[in-house]
């Protein structure tokens, strides 16, 4: 999946700057490419996965980052082995 899909459908979906679009977007090509999503859930990361995810997020976490670590801390702890697909920090 490339990473347009995704930073398209998050667009679509949530109200988020173009860094943080363009950020998570990245984060969910690399968790793609990596397969290590597809092998835990047994289905393929599709962008519409994504947002249903992120829009599961609790309301505390408002900012589209904030709504992706939540969802890496929930497959961490289901799962383990996605501390690494967190986003540290987003700039600009």
């Amino acid at each position: 999946m490339d990473r347009e899909a995704f930073e398209d459908a998050l667009a679509e979906a949530f109200d988020a700057t173009p860094t943080e679009l363009r950020v998570v977007s990245r984060h969910a090509r690399d968790l793609s490419d990596s397969g290590q999503y597809a092998e835990d859930a047994g289905h393929d990361l599709t962008p519409d996965t994504v947002v249903a995810n992120l829009a599961d997020a609790p309301a505390e976490h408002e900012a589209l980052p904030a709504k992706w670590n939540w969802w890496m801390g929930s497959l961490e702890l289901a799962y383990g082995g996605y501390v690494e697909f967190e986003i540290r920090g987003v700039e600009g």
